[in-house]
């Protein structure tokens, strides 16, 4: 199977691969109907029979599925491809919106306590203190990601298209070529749908995360007696950026952990002081 589709069962492979649920098992017949009416196209059958069938004989030869009669199963390759092109294709791994929602609300959750005690603010000037900085930042991260990322990810969807397009180009027969093209048509119409949907998740996923990563340690600092509120907030920040979100960087950019420490750690810390110094007019 290549990356870039070759015929039009490369492009339906594609397509198969991305339709499998969590099960990564399926029936032949419901597979089919589940994969034209993903496409919208039910009634015109885009995906005929025996292009399915044929895609599926490749997949079995290939590696990348089993079939025991009218059951399907993915192997353990094909289990890969389907999460990986459901990653690329529909951007389900939030990534940037889980770092950034971390950072960002660890940063104004530790602005606002350091703040408080640089200012001995009392506990309820603190607490509307952090309400109104991390909902801020939390509204402008979103805002960022509806419309940054939105047109980042749909530019990268029509970059997607066009390599793919190329190598439709290639095909000898008309009539093949003319399909996967229509083919291609339907699937980056569901998908441009899919990554609105999957933005708004993503925002939501982003809010969540800014806004208890700010007022956990915050809500800890102004509730627990002194010095244990303190401790148990600086606590919290040191263990979500530490543990977590160096941690998930390292597992989502293959870099050792031991090498994202300084760099995660230096870059909270220099937000903090450049924040502090502002605030203060120098």
């Amino acid at each position: 199977m290549a990356f870039h589709p070759q015929d039009i069962n490369d492009l339906i492979k594609v397509i198969v691969l991305i339709n499998f649920d969590k099960s990564v098992e399926s029936l032949r017949g419901h597979l089919h109907r589940r994969l034209n009416k993903f496409l919208g196209r039910e009634p015109l059958q885009r995906v005929s029979h025996n292009d399915f069938n044929e895609t599926l004989d490749e997949m079995v030869r290939e590696g990348l599925a089993s079939m025991d009669g009218e059951q399907i199963q993915l192997s353990s390759r094909g289990k890969v491809l389907s999460k990986e092109f459901k990653s690329l294709l529909f951007k389900q791994e939030p990534i940037l919106e889980i770092t950034a929602g971390l950072s960002d609300g660890s940063i104004a959750g530790l602005i606002v306590i350091v703040s408080a005690y640089v200012a001995n603010l009392g506990r309820a000037a603190a607490l509307y203190a952090a309400a109104l900085t991390i909902t801020a930042v939390a509204l402008t991260g979103i805002a960022s990601l509806l419309m940054g990322g939105k047109t980042e990810d749909l530019a990268d969807l029509l970059t997607l298209r066009r390599l793919m397009e190329h190598d439709l180009y290639n095909i000898g027969d008309k009539e093949e070529r003319e399909r996967s093209f229509l083919l291609m048509q339907d699937l980056f119409k569901v998908l441009r749908s899919e990554i609105n949907k999957s933005n708004l998740s993503s925002a939501l996923i982003f809010m969540v995360t800014c806004i208890l990563s700010g007022l956990i340690p915050v809500g800890l600092d102004l509730t627990l007696p002194q010095p244990l509120g303190i401790v148990a907030s600086l606590t919290i920040v040191l263990s979500v950026v530490g543990v977590f979100l160096v941690r998930y960087r390292s597992k989502k950019t293959g870099i050792h952990w031991k090498f994202l420490v300084l760099e995660t750690f230096g870059l909270i810390i220099s937000s903090v002081i450049v924040s502090l110094l502002l605030g203060s007019g120098f």
